[in-house]
Formats: C-alpha cells, sequence, structure tokens
C-alpha cells in the first residue's frame, strides 16, 4: 500500500471539503460540480481509510486490556481477523481509477451493415440504453438523430446525464464506457418475407461529455458553415439556415446538428459533441504514448470487429471481450442490462488489480 499517495489523497479530499464548505464555490455550478464530483470519488477512499485507523487503534487498545484481563483477548483476535479485509478494500481505493469515471456521456450510434434491418436494430440500442438510463434516474436528450424510413435510426447522438453529483464518482462513463464497438444482432428482420435469419451492426461510440475547461478550443480552428435542415427523404424541415456544421481544422473532426431550431442552439449542440471528441482523442493519444496495449473503440461498422451478439431467436446476449453469455435478450433489451455490466466491471477490476492499465473495451 502506498503511504505517499494515501496521504496525498486524504489531504486533497480535505482541501475539497473545504472548498465545498465555502458559500462562494457555488456562484459557479460547473465549478461546484466539478469539485462535488471529486469530492464524491474519494469519499469512500475517506471512508476506508478512517475505517481501518479505527480498527487498528481498537486492536492497540484491546491487546492492552488483554495484558492485564485476558478476557479482551477473544476481543482483540475478532478486530485482528478484520484488519486483512479492510487493508484489502484500501489497496483496491488506491489503484488508480479511470479519471473519467464520474463523467457524463454522449454516446453515438450508427447504423451499419444491413441496411434498414441495421438501422432498426440501431434504434433498438437507442432504446435500450435510454429505458436503462431511466432505470438508474438519468437524464436523456437526444441532441442529433437522423432517423430510417422504417422508424429505425441511421446515426444518433444522445446525452446520459447523473442528476446532481454522481454517489461516489461513479457517474454514467463508469457504466457505460465498455459499450463503445460494433454491435452485432442476428434475428428475422421485418422486412424479410421468407423467414431466414439475416446478422447486420450498429456501431456505438460513447465518449465521456468533455466541460469547457477540460478541452481548449481556438475559435480560429473553426470552420462553421450553416444549411438548411432536412429530414427523411429531403423533405425540408423548416426555410431557414438552422443547421450548423462545425469543423475542428487541426484534427479533421467535422460535427453537424440540425435537430433544434434554432442556428444558436444547432451550434451549442455541435460544439458540445466536438468537445467530446476532442477530449477522446487526446486522452487516446496519452493512451497511446504511456502503453501500445491499450486498444481504442472500434469506430468502423465492421461485423468482424464486433464486441457483442445479440441472439434473438436463442434469446442469447454474448459479450466476446469476456466470454459473457446469458439467455434474458429480451430484458436486457428493456433496460435490465446491470448483470452484463456487472459483469464487465468485475473483469475491469480484476485486471486493474492484476497490474493492467483497465479492461480493454474493444
Amino acid at each position: 500500500m502506498s503511504t505517499d499517495r494515501l496521504s496525498g489523497l486524504l489531504d486533497e479530499y480535505a482541501e475539497l471539503e473545504k472548498r465545498l464548505a465555502d458559500p462562494a464555490i457555488h456562484a459557479d455550478q460547473n465549478t461546484a460540480r466539478r469539485v462535488g464530483r471529486r469530492f464524491a470519488a474519494l469519499t469512500p477512499l475517506h471512508k476506508a481509510a478512517g475505517e481501518l485507523e479505527q480498527a487498528r487503534a481498537d486492536l492497540e487498545a484491546a491487546r492492552e486490556l488483554a495484558a492485564e484481563d485476558p478476557s479482551f483477548a477473544v476481543e482483540a483476535e475478532a478486530i485482528a481477523a478484520k484488519l486483512p479485509a479492510l487493508e484489502e478494500r484500501l489497496a483496491e481505493l488506491l489503484i488508480p481509477r479511470d479519471p473519467h469515471d464520474a463523467k457524463d456521456v454522449i454516446l453515438e450510434i450508427k447504423a451499419g451493415e444491413g441496411g434498414e434491418e441495421s438501422a432498426l436494430f440501431a434504434g433498438d440500442l437507442l432504446r435500450m440504453f435510454q429505458r436503462y438510463a431511466e432505470r438508474h434516474g438519468w437524464v436523456t436528450e437526444v441532441i442529433e438523430a437522423q432517423d430510417s424510413d422504417l422508424g429505425g435510426v441511421k446515426d444518433v447522438s444522445v446525452a446520459i446525464k447523473t442528476k446532481g453529483v454522481p454517489e461516489g464518482g461513479n457517474g454514467v462513463w463508469s457504466r457505460l464506457k465498455w459499450e463503445g464497438g460494433v454491435h452485432r444482432v442476428q434475428r428475422v428482420p421485418v422486412t424479410e418475407s421468407q423467414g431466414r435469419i439475416h446478422t447486420s451492426a450498429a456501431g456505438v461510440l460513447v465518449l465521456p461529455e468533455a466541460e469547457e475547461v477540460d478541452v481548449s478550443i481556438d475559435p480560429n480552428d473553426l470552420r462553421i458553415d450553416v444549411f438548411r435542415s432536412s429530414g427523411p427523404g429531403g423533405q425540408s424541415v423548416n426555410t431557414t439556415d438552422s443547421a450548423v456544421r462545425i469543423t475542428h481544422l487541426p484534427t479533421g473532426i467535422v460535427v453537424s446538428c440540425q435537430n433544434e431550431k434554432s442556428q444558436l442552439q444547432n451550434r451549442e449542440q455541435a460544439m458540445r459533441i466536438l468537445r467530446a471528441r476532442l477530449l477522446a482523442a487526446a486522452q487516446e493519444e496519452a493512451d497511446a504514448a504511456a502503453s501500445d496495449a491499450r486498444r481504442s473503440q472500434v469506430r468502423t461498422v465492421d461485423r468482424s470487429e464486433r464486441i457483442r451478439t445479440y441472439n434473438y431467436p436463442q434469446n442469447r446476449i454474448t459479450d466476446h471481450r469476456i466470454g459473457y453469455t446469458a439467455y434474458n435478450l429480451d430484458l436486457v433489451l428493456a433496460g435490465d442490462m446491470d448483470g452484463l455490466l456487472d459483469a464487465l466491471a468485475e473483469a475491469d477490476r480484476q485486471a486493474r488489480l492484476a497490474g493492467d492499465t483497465e479492461l480493454k473495451r474493444t
């Protein structure tokens, strides 16, 4: 157990506690929320360290009393038996965690191979995530969506947020960060007249939502174009140039938004997505420099690069990264994803305990 690291984190906890007690911090809600998230993330560590310190003090006192009265020896042994579990818990909390765990996310789903059936499956994935968010009391907001003719989605970006400060620093990212990659579906499409099972895929990209302080964007690096919004089939949605396309010239990242009625609102939404993508790109670059072992999320919707398969005939869901299989696909699609996500979280925990950076997300 690193004493220096523990001491440093406990000092940080104490400093954050002082900042949150100062009414002045609440004049800036963004700063207050950021400090509150970090404080919440360190709270379990502070509690575990306090429990271990108290147990050690109790053990020392019990042993001193046992020297005078043997009846206290039993109590001393009981306290001593608890110490290894407390020490293990604290050591686990000291393992560096994902710095984005407390963040909200922007989740993008893109239809891939499979035509209209893929778009329908992308819509099913969107509803799955929305239902899961609802179960946890999170808020979802569709930022941008391109619907398909049969009610699916070709491309959608949705923000998923916690209400207030997430307990223990476990925000939306801590639960959904492994969902990025290619999701494959096997089922009889509604467009199939002969009952044959088809395979198609949709791509999911999960980005921690970046705040302005997380990413610095030079306005001179942006090219902003406006155009007229349009819906399915090219029909005009409105008669003003309210849609916005932002190009980040240094990276070539392009973001378009047309869901909102005003140009200003579309620009703000596009900037949210751009900040999230730039933060993810910066993190990916830093990770690549630190370790060649870590891989980024799959960004191509190729069925061969799947992370998970949804098999409707067998009501089966399989996550190929950890060998997880369950026959409750209907429940998972209804938002009951905790069994699957708990398995991924446990695999990540074991990987970190073994010294790996984290569970490979692809």
